[in-house]
């Protein structure tokens, strides 16, 4: 099933491009003015707790895009999508665009909070101390959401 693209599908990966896009011209822009050694690990309280080379920057942003890239194949073939619930020719479109949404929001916290990471980084900070609690908020609360939605779906 084909499922059209809603102005909801665009904003969200013109977010997500736009983040990833935006930090890898960053990153090439001012190569020359990070330091050499960066912060590549925080502690619970966002603390620096290891250093490594400003290369590991770019495995950083490697690895976003994997994400983003690998997550919008995904989000084509609504075939191979475990539902959770019983889709029926009812439900179908309904279902199918709840899981799109769901997909295409986890893309966009991902290229954002990868793309902040980055930044934060290469400007050799601690992370604030509500990072992780907002971050597993923003992650978990998205995902419970759309299972919700998805679970009275059925």
């Amino acid at each position: 099933m084909k499922i059209p693209r809603s102005p909801y599908d665009v904003l969200v990966n013109v977010v997500g491009i736009c983040s990833l896009g935006g930090t890898t011209l960053w990153l090439l822009t001012v190569w020359n003015r990070i330091s050499d050694h960066i912060p590549v690990h925080y502690d619970l309280r966002g603390h620096v707790d290891r250093m490594a080379g400003k290369d590991s920057l770019w495995v950083l942003l490697a690895v976003s895009w994997v994400m983003f890239l690998a997550l919008s194949v995904v989000e084509r073939f609504p075939q191979i999508w475990n539902t959770g619930v019983q889709v029926t020719e009812k439900n179908q479109e309904k279902v199918y665009r709840t899981l799109k949404n769901m997909l295409g929001t986890l893309k966009m916290i991902i290229a954002v909070l990868f793309s902040y990471l980055v930044f934060q980084s290469a400007f050799g900070g601690d992370l604030p101390p509500q990072f992780l609690p907002l971050f597993l908020l923003v992650t978990l609360g998205s995902l419970a959401f759309f299972l919700v939605r998805l679970i009275r779906l059925k």
